[in-house]
């Protein structure tokens, strides 16, 4: 396989690939968030409990994005490391396995929304709102393919540094579901119904563009044609080692939104739950520059780990924390001075100043929760990248889940601190392990480069 101009920009400069790479994605990325924005907006117009079903539902909905991503990530990272190694023809059947991997991945989930959905809903706490949730999220599991295949087909446009495919897809999908919404919600009248079909009809026209490039225009560098396929049972376990864990890590973030909402109950009630449903859509954006670079980050760093280049690997893993970083504590700030004017256009419908109020208090609270993830996601995203998952998940694990969650409880329950301590203790927990994160990337660098120069020097002996 020639290379092209997509593969010498991302086994180049690394800041030239990231910022190729990210900042389109923060912009497709930002429209699909604006799409969470937008779902809440217009559920908000039915009534509170529409809108707390959609709290509800919406980590459930990230499950099946993030095991899309997840897939995606395993695959990017193998091609990756195929495309740094110039191994193009297994890059090629890489490509391939990843796609087979993904209609797999989406039977099972087909068959748990047939036979487990109901009692999904009551585990995560949402019997009260159960019919809403129903409407809502059911479809959304019995036709989750439509959201699995654009994440990892766009995993793989990224893998060759074809970054403009890989995201106006999803721009057009964001846009798409924007203008559907209220058409279906209202001037159909489907309701909440309407919000996931809007989101159904979205993503599958965003799907059938990408289609349109690989088998109609069939001018992609890697192929997705059957012929190209050898199956290698090796293959779908480097993707499998990767995809686990990311896959996982994207559960993790819905696990602990699922645990905020138990333990906001538990010390405020399910009116709270609407208005922490407003304020973490907005936590979620901040949180986009992180994903954004760290998706480039797995592409780049990949290709620098199988090109054995110490160099690229250092500047890639400092860039990528430097630049989202910055555009983190940017948006943090423009969140914290205009909380209340952006919690406003929830209350389009129902007037609700105090659901005003109290989300735009928790979201001037919680814009801290994100000050060190650049350090942390960094960390994680370069573990996916040389094909370290479990290590990444670990990492995941324990800034979200352990370290956070353990002292949300421990300010909240424990403390009696109530809802505040909540929050301040899942603040603290996500910064402190985020700062362990980085630590261990650090580490693993120096570790990187002494294991290079041994192999530089070893021929010489």
């Amino acid at each position: 396989m020639e290379i092209n101009e997509n593969i010498e920009t991302i086994t180049g400069d690394p800041k030239k690939a990231i910022n190729k790479l990210a900042m389109p994605t923060i912009f497709s990325l930002l429209l699909m968030f604006l799409n969470n924005l937008i779902d809440s907006f217009w559920v908000s117009g039915i009534n509170i409990d529409a809108l707390a079903a959609l709290g509800f539902i919406s980590p459930l909905y990230l499950v099946l994005i993030g095991i899309g991503s997840g897939i995606g990530a395993g695959g990017n990272s193998l091609i990756s490391r195929y495309v740094g190694a110039s191994k193009f023809e297994d890059a090629n059947n890489a490509v391939l396995h990843t796609i087979i991997l993904t209609f797999l991945v989406s039977i099972i989930i087909l068959m748990i929304g047939i036979f487990f959905f109901d009692d999904i809903i009551i585990l995560v706490g949402a019997k009260d709102v159960m019919s809403y949730c129903i409407d809502y999220g059911k479809i959304l599991f019995l036709l989750n393919i439509v959201f699995l295949l654009p994440n990892t087909t766009s995993s793989i446009f990224r893998a060759e540094g074809d970054v403009k495919r890989a995201t106006k897809p999803l721009m057009l999908t964001a846009i798409l579901n924007m203008i559907l919404d209220p058409i279906f919600i209202y001037f159909f009248n489907l309701g909440i119904f309407g919000a996931s079909v809007a989101t159904i009809l979205a993503s599958l026209i965003g799907f059938i563009w990408m289609l349109y490039w690989i088998y109609i225009k069939n001018d992609t560098y890697f192929k997705f044609k059957i012929q190209y396929y050898k199956r290698n049972l090796e293959i779908y376990k480097k993707i499998l080692i990767v995809s686990l864990p990311a896959s996982f890590e994207e559960i993790i973030f819905s696990i602990v939104a699922i645990v905020f909402n138990y333990l906001i109950i538990m010390t405020a009630g399910v009116n709270e739950v609407a208005s922490f449903t407003i304020a973490w859509r907005y936590i979620s954006i901040i949180f986009l520059p992180c994903m954004a670079i760290g998706i480039a980050t797995i592409t780049v760093s990949g290709i620098a780990y199988g090109a054995k280049n110490v160099k690229n690997f250092d500047i890639t893993i400092k860039y990528s924390t430097i630049l989202s970083f910055i555009i983190t504590l940017i948006i943090s700030a423009i969140f914290f001075i205009f909380a209340y004017p952006l919690c406003e256009l929830f209350s389009f419908q129902s007037g609700n100043i105090e659901l005003v109020t109290r989300s735009s208090q928790i979201l001037q609270l919680l814009v801290f929760y994100n000050v060190l993830i650049p350090f942390g996601a960094t960390a994680a995203y370069t573990y996916q990248g040389i094909g370290s998952g479990f290590k990444s998940l670990g990492l995941t694990v324990l800034r979200e889940l352990i370290l956070s969650m353990f002292f949300a409880y421990l300010l909240g329950i424990i403390l009696n601190m109530g809802v505040f301590g909540v929050y301040l203790g899942s603040i603290i927990g996500m910064n402190i392990g985020s700062a362990i994160g980085f630590m261990f990337i650090l580490l693993f660098n120096k570790k990187f480069k002494k294991e290079v120069e041994n192999l530089q020097i070893t021929p010489h002996k």
